[in-house]
């Protein structure tokens, strides 16, 4: 049994009826460029949101949370935020925008359990908004088309409801971007979402916000690992929202759509067209969307060292450009970049905090793991526990 199965039997004294559980993401390469109509590549891994719930019938929904005190009621059809339960935010926005859509469902009780570390930049807001909608789409099954609903998925002789569809996905994606815009009030883009739902086991999502299109790759059999730097970041109180005022800006000064349009020339030969801001947002994107062509190309021809380059000189311009970086994620990357195991690190996520990812020879990774949190604590005064990840199939 699931642990949040047990927590739900805790609280509501009686086993759920269903559980749902969405993964957290990493970010391999592609920093800040989805929202910018960019490429990403992207890993779903084995930290997850998980929800378990039962239907009620006084039309209230209550949550009770692993990582919070207390508990968070509210009405099926009446959705505030609580500033006591800022979590609760990710779940209620995504059930408002469900209710703009038309989808009809009653009160419920449901159980929240993470293992996604919070603030880190693995997205454990993304996997409880996955989550959630993919908890109410077990309760009251719905399918979303791109303006509205499309007829009911029909449970099977098990009384299983269909995993959704590749398009419904997509929908489903966008439902809870829309719910963080709207409820929550970052203005994130979608590789969060779709990294969440679209995962495979072994696998590198090649993610083409343009397009809109998701294309999976062997990942190689190097180590995965995650350093946590320990500064928490919050993307609704950083800068999340003016780094994309200021691509955005850039991209209508240069008169594109989006920075997806525009190449290092151009932006270069244009420069007095920007605010100095502008300038450094556009060029770390411009200059990052080229180096995911340049990594899928490198991890096509299974060159991981040079692939691991790209991870590098990302973490740089992250760091000199975009400016969303913070002592201790450079430490980390200065600090795996003299471990001879490391082919490549960079920050992972919105940044302003958060963690590193790191691209480590297999065999060498408990070394690489001791390396790091002995030389982190020595040089910071702060303590960190490497996280080997494993990368796993999207929510189910």
């Amino acid at each position: 049994m699931l642990e949040v199965a047990q927590i739900f039997k805790r609280h509501f004294n009686s086993p759920p009826v269903h559980v749902v559980r969405a993964p957290g993401r990493l970010e391999l390469l592609g920093n800040h460029t989805d929202y910018n109509d960019g490429l990403v590549m992207a890993l779903a891994v084995d930290k997850y949101i998980e929800m378990a719930a039962t239907p009620r019938n006084d039309g209230k929904i209550e949550l009770v949370s692993s990582s919070f005190s207390g508990k968070e009621i509210f009405s099926a059809n009446d959705f505030k935020k609580n500033p006591a339960a800022p979590w609760a935010d990710y779940v209620k926005g995504v059930l408002a925008q469900l209710h703009q859509r038309g989808v009809h469902f009653n009160g419920f009780s449901a159980a929240v359990h993470g293992t996604i570390p919070m603030g880190a930049g693995m997205s454990s807001s993304a996997a409880l908004e996955v989550a959630t909608a993919l908890l109410v789409r077990k309760l009251h099954p719905y399918a979303l088309t791109e303006i509205g609903l499309a007829p009911a998925p029909q449970p099977n002789a098990k009384g299983a409801v269909p995993s959704p569809t590749h398009a419904e996905k997509l929908n489903l994606a966008k439902l809870c971007r829309a719910a963080e815009h709207e409820f929550v009030g970052v203005k994130v883009g979608l590789l969060d979402q779709i990294s969440s739902l679209f995962g495979k086991a072994s696998h590198v999502m090649d993610i083409d916000f343009r397009a809109l299109t998701v294309e999976l790759s062997p990942m190689p059999g190097e180590a995965i690992i995650v350093c946590n730097s320990g500064v928490k970041h919050s993307l609704v109180e950083d800068g999340y929202n003016e780094l994309r005022e200021n691509c955005e800006g850039a991209a209508k000064k240069l008169g594109a759509t989006s920075l997806r349009s525009v190449d290092l020339k151009t932006l270069t030969a244009s420069k007095s067209k920007l605010t100095d801001r502008e300038y450094q947002c556009a060029y770390h994107v411009v200059s990052e969307i080229q180096r995911v062509v340049f990594a899928e190309r490198a991890l096509r021809e299974d060159d991981h060292q040079q692939f691991g380059q790209y991870m590098f000189q990302s973490h740089e311009s992250s760091r000199d450009f975009l400016k969303n970086s913070v002592p201790e994620l450079d430490l980390l990357v200065e600090l795996a970049r003299k471990h001879p195991a490391c082919l490549g690190a960079r920050l992972t996520g919105g940044g302003f905090g958060g963690a590193t990812i790191n691209l480590v020879r297999h065999h060498q990774a408990p070394d690489f793991m001791a390396h790091m949190a002995r030389e982190y604590e020595k040089s910071s005064g702060h303590k960190t526990q490497p996280i080997l990840c494993q990368i796993v199939d999207g929510a189910a």
